[in-house]
């Protein structure tokens, strides 16, 4: 079953359920398919990587403003936008701990043959290319430049 088939599912059971904030966050999750499905010179078809980067687009954002409603002294409306990425993280990949991280990117730094701070956009171009969905680009570059330094 497509990931976009799933998510459907997902909403009708939120529905019944009555599970307001689970069924905000599908929602939105389906807007987002349906925008990149009738966007200009989209073929009308979304494949499941492409889903799984506007989730992970959206819980990025959701996770931001959670740390600004924080800042603010909003604590309710950051809890409601974390609860939202909490549903959106059940249609991710299981992200890489630390020590897999760290040692897929050794293997990456080892076949591309960077040696030194400055050939890290090697490294990165690769990096995101195969740990797509599996770790978040900002802990990628932190450890990449931890590992050339």
């Amino acid at each position: 079953m497509s990931l976009e088939l799933k998510i459907n599912e997902h909403i009708k059971e939120a529905m019944l359920a009555k599970e307001k904030v689970r069924l905000e966050s599908l929602r939105a999750i389906k807007s987002a398919i349906l925008l990149a499905k009738t966007a200009e010179g989209a073929n009308g078809e979304v494949s499941d990587a492409e889903i799984v980067k506007m989730i992970q687009k959206m819980v990025k954002q959701r996770r931001e403003t959670a740390d600004i409603y924080n800042q603010q002294n909003r604590p309710e409306l950051a809890e409601n936008e974390l609860a939202e990425a909490g549903f959106m993280e059940v249609y991710l990949p299981k992200q890489l701990s630390a020590d897999e991280l760290e040692s897929a990117l050794k293997a990456i730094i080892e076949r591309v043959g960077a040696k030194q701070p400055s050939e890290m956009g090697k490294v990165m171009g690769v990096a995101s290319k195969e740990l797509v969905g599996l770790a978040d680009g900002r802990i990628i570059s932190e450890t990449v430049k931890k590992l050339l330094s």
